[in-house]
């Protein structure tokens, strides 16, 4: 497998430049994320943007936090009671807007900052007491802009399944992306759909049966409404976290097509190795390995053609946590 970090196919994601290990935060420090550097930044090409940075705040500067109410929060200088509020919301509204953004498929915030905190964000009201309901005024913008776009907080990466439904979705955004960067017909429109069936019902049964809907119907449609209805319901799909549950469905169905295929001993391995999956002894990659393997070997090829196999790169290794 070629090297991804010398190609330029890697993905385009913003990210909050600190995350990087540039020096950028007000104390003159970063928040360094090896992660993210080290293994997505083989997959991922980054787009840093440090909105406190680029509003001529400075490194090191005055630390900043949000005032008011989560409705319309003032960003605020700790000590000299600075307001930043309005040029920052500009500066926002403009930066989301920009060539370099348009074609990015995710977004890593920095958690907790009053620009880029993307949830739970302190805000401050008149009694000196802090409440987590807030959003950085930066990540407000970003969100307004990019409904569709999977934006997520380095700190929840943390978390394995929130950081392998992140990586589905920005994988499935890219894969969106180069449907609709070419000639969009609805032949085209139908067999991307077709690839995508046991990865959308891995996620969400009613966002598949719903996109499923609106292909039949497809031709009521105008292409540029189409495209427009099918890339919500499709990537709100993804939102929806895939459970134990839905996956043994998927890989059942799948069984389906390797019934008559395979010897007694073999089915019932496999079919062992799923209910150890359900019940929590095995990780996902050891059923799937065994239901691939068998797929490939017997040239199933509807079944070899579902995104569902290989969502993202096996070296990402998110199946062998989930």
């Amino acid at each position: 497998m070629a090297d991804r970090r010398k190609t330029d196919d890697r993905i385009k994601i913003g990210i909050s430049t600190c995350l990087l290990g540039q020096k950028v935060r007000f104390d003159g420090g970063h928040k360094h994320d090896r992660y993210i550097t080290d293994m997505l930044g083989q997959y991922f090409r980054f787009l840093p943007v440090c909105p406190e940075l680029e509003i001529g705040m400075g490194v090191p500067r005055e630390a900043v936090r949000l005032e008011g109410s989560a409705d319309s929060p003032q960003m605020v200088g700790n000590k000299t009671r600075k307001d930043w509020t309005e040029k920052m919301v500009r500066y926002s509204e403009k930066r989301v807007r920009a060539r370099d953004l348009s074609d990015i498929c995710g977004y890593i915030l920095k958690k907790d900052s009053p620009s880029c905190g993307m949830e739970r964000v302190k805000i401050y009201g008149d009694s000196g007491m802090a409440r987590r309901d807030g959003v950085g005024l930066y990540a407000a913008s970003l969100l307004k802009h990019f409904p569709l776009l999977p934006i997520e907080e380095e700190g929840r990466l943390n978390d394995a399944r929130l950081r392998e439904n992140f990586i589905v979705r920005v994988f499935s955004y890219r894969r969106l992306q180069n449907l609709f960067d070419g000639r969009f017909t609805l032949a085209r429109l139908v067999r991307f759909h077709t690839v995508h069936k046991y990865l959308l019902l891995a996620h969400s049964p009613k966002h598949y049966k719903q996109l499923g809907q609106l292909v039949a119907a497809a031709r009521k449609y105008a292409l540029p409404d189409l495209r427009k209805e099918y890339a919500g319901l499709f990537m709100e799909a993804f939102s929806v976290k895939t459970t134990a549950k839905k996956n043994v469905n998927v890989m059942h169905h799948i069984m389906g097509f390797l019934k008559n295929l395979l010897t007694a001993d073999r089915k019932k391995d496999i079919l062992r190795s799923i209910e150890d999956y359900r019940n929590g002894l095995v990780p996902l990659v050891v059923p799937l390995t065994l239901i691939r393997h068998y797929v490939v070997i017997h040239d199933i090829e509807y079944v070899c053609d579902q995104v569902y196999l290989n969502p993202y790169p096996d070296e990402l290794m998110l199946r062998n946590h989930v």
